[in-house]
């Protein structure tokens, strides 16, 4: 069971890390039209979050996602010259595994915090005045 988990995760680490390659790969000059427009769209529908099949939907919601966008990377890495795609793979998985700063992250969540509080304040102040 263990080794299903693990093989699991590391194809996930795969798709979200090719996927950040192909977009890499997309800006890149060397690489033909056609594999820019495809990897576009393969990265697009990846990271929108509007889903061909919505994913409150049970299982068929998240189906579509394990089974569209790994068709689309299989599609996009035939295109992409494979010195290419190997170069924007090493340069994806750096960005991938860079440290995440949770303080940073905290900081953020307490200014939007803050800033609703405030437009809160604001248009409650602006409603009570007579």
């Amino acid at each position: 069971m263990r080794d299903r988990v693990t093989t699991l995760r590391d194809w996930s680490r795969a798709i979200k890390r090719d996927t950040v390659a192909v977009y890499l790969a997309v800006r890149d000059p060397r690489v033909p039209w056609y594999a820019k427009m495809v990897g576009a769209a393969v990265v697009a529908y990846a990271l929108s979050p509007i889903d061909l099949i919505p994913d409150f939907i049970p299982v068929l919601g998240y189906l579509d996602d394990a089974i569209l966008v790994p068709l689309g990377l299989v599609l996009v890495r035939r295109l992409i010259p494979p010195d290419i795609l190997a170069e924007h793979r090493v340069a994806a998985a750096l960005v991938i595994d860079r440290p995440v700063s949770k303080a940073a992250a905290m900081a953020i969540v307490l200014i939007w915090i803050g800033a609703l509080a405030l437009g809160v304040v604001v248009v409650w102040r602006s409603l009570h005045r007579s």
